[in-house]
């Protein structure tokens, strides 16, 4: 069995290892990465973001198609699969893939394929697919191997009609009906995607509004959308059991109601890839949810020993992750540190939805006093241009400072249109103003003139 020694070696190649292996390169570390698929870049690239949110552009493209009524004159409506759809994004995964690989290359980082697992704390053992052995030796190591669908033991996902977020991907055939168990991010995401291909789709939903961490008026405008589409959604509701027969799926809720579709999509939860690891191996003990807990400079119990991304949780978004496993290199290395604690969220619906910092519900319960400034798409030209009329922008600001307390954007680019607010709510002191917005010329017609027509909406409040 070959030994090798590394100063680093970091497991797992989505956004947190790639960015912890980059860093650490970069700055003259002798690096590993160890990926157990067959390619680079981890869930992200092949079951998560990445083909979810190309799947998602392909099918906004064809509901765009379809409701253009200059495209009326050359053409009935088009009808497209699911498969045909999937293929087409599967360009993005490969074009992906390909970018990552070189760079691995670029940067001198060994690539070693196969599963890890802790021998000691500074050795990991590292199996192929064809039972090959190798030993890495690392004076560092970095845990970013993400997550992966939490599945219920009571319900058969070998049944070829019942789906993870994961198995969704290789459904080989266009469902009429479908239920989809979990109103989640990712529920509400797939929820878009099918309905937009004109899939009958229920949406079941354990708690009494969609994605209660959101603005409640922006939480409203999604569920009124993925209403007008033909999602049907069940709030405050529990699984019993879910049967799969040759036809169908069964599901039966403790409500007593009985639903019934061509497929079934499970979308609760995720747990962390830490089972394979052998952490018994070095005293460290993951969570129920299989992440692992890490301090204020990504260091878990083991100070030698980090984690990033996913497997550490919150906020399990690939952005995060990115930063959160650069960061943890900087650490290592002696650089600029940051500690990852606001996030933009980016919920690729149809329309999307993105926001940052405080919503007005949070800041009731502050008892923090605020105005709200707010335009809406139907409003701007540009989006009169291209018909995406749909959303809003709203900027929560203080009545007197006018310091910005919250960005909540939804609609088509809404998380592109975020950063611009996020900017400025980042600046310091009397920089952070709503004022900004009115005392910048923004580029006509673009949709970024909503914050200067939501700025001027908000200051006809207070003056």
């Amino acid at each position: 069995m070959a030994v090798h020694n590394y100063d680093v070696v970091v497991i797992g190649t989505g956004p947190a290892g790639e960015s912890a292996a980059i860093n650490a390169a970069k700055h003259g570390k002798r690096v590993a990465v160890v990926e157990k698929q067959p390619t680079v870049g981890g869930n992200c690239t092949h079951w998560g973001t990445i083909p979810s949110k190309a799947l998602r552009h392909q099918v906004k493209q064809i509901m765009q198609f379809n409701t253009n009524r200059m495209f009326r004159d050359i053409g009935e409506p088009r009808w497209f699969s699911f498969p045909r759809v999937m293929e087409r994004s599967r360009v993005t995964i490969d074009q992906q893939v390909a970018m990552r690989t070189n760079f691995y290359a670029r940067n001198r980082i060994d690539l070693f394929s196969g599963v890890a697992r802790f021998k000691d704390e500074h050795t990991l053992l590292v199996r192929d697919d064809h039972e090959g052995m190798e030993e890495l030796v690392a004076r560092k190591v970095v845990i970013a191997t993400g997550s992966r669908p939490y599945r219920p033991a009571d319900i058969d996902f070998r049944h070829p009609r019942i789906y993870c977020s994961d198995t969704i991907l290789s459904l080989n055939h266009t469902p009429r009906t479908l239920i989809i168990f979990g109103a989640g991010v990712i529920g509400c995401e797939y929820a878009s995607i099918f309905s937009g291909l004109g899939v009958k789709v229920d949406l079941i939903n354990n708690r009494d509004s969609l994605l209660s961490f959101l603005d409640d008026e922006i939480s409203d405008a999604l569920s009124y959308h993925l209403r007008k589409h033909g999602v049907l959604i069940r709030h405050n509701e529990e699984y019993e059991r879910v049967e799969g027969d040759d036809s169908g799926v069964t599901v039966h809720l403790k409500s007593g109601k009985r639903l019934r579709a061509d497929a079934f999509l499970w979308a609760n939860g995720r747990t962390g890839n830490t089972d394979q690891l052998g952490l018994e191996n070095i005293g460290l003990e993951a969570n129920g949810r299989g992440q692992l807990s890490v301090n204020e400079h990504y260091r878990t119990a083991i100070a030698h020993i980090y984690a990033a991304g996913d497997v550490i949780g919150w906020p399990s978004l690939a952005s995060a992750a990115y930063d959160q496993g650069l960061n943890a290199a900087s650490e290592m290395v002696e650089d600029d540190f940051r500690y990852v604690t606001e996030v933009p969220t980016g919920i690729y619906t149809i329309p999307e939805i993105s926001s940052f910092g405080r919503n007005e519900r949070e800041l009731t319960e502050a008892k923090v006093p605020y105005e709200v400034a707010q335009a809406f798409f139907k409003d701007t030209a540009r989006a009169q241009i291209t018909g995406d009329t749909v959303g809003m922008l709203k900027i929560l600001f203080d009545q007197d400072s006018l310091e910005i307390y919250g960005i909540h954007c939804f609609g088509d680019q809404a998380s592109e249109i975020v950063h611009i607010g996020q900017a400025i709510m980042q600046q310091k002191g009397e920089a952070n103003s709503l004022k900004y917005f009115v005392n910048t010329t923004f580029n006509y017609p673009t949709m970024a003139e909503a914050y200067r027509v939501a700025a001027q909406n908000g200051l006809n409040r207070v003056f």
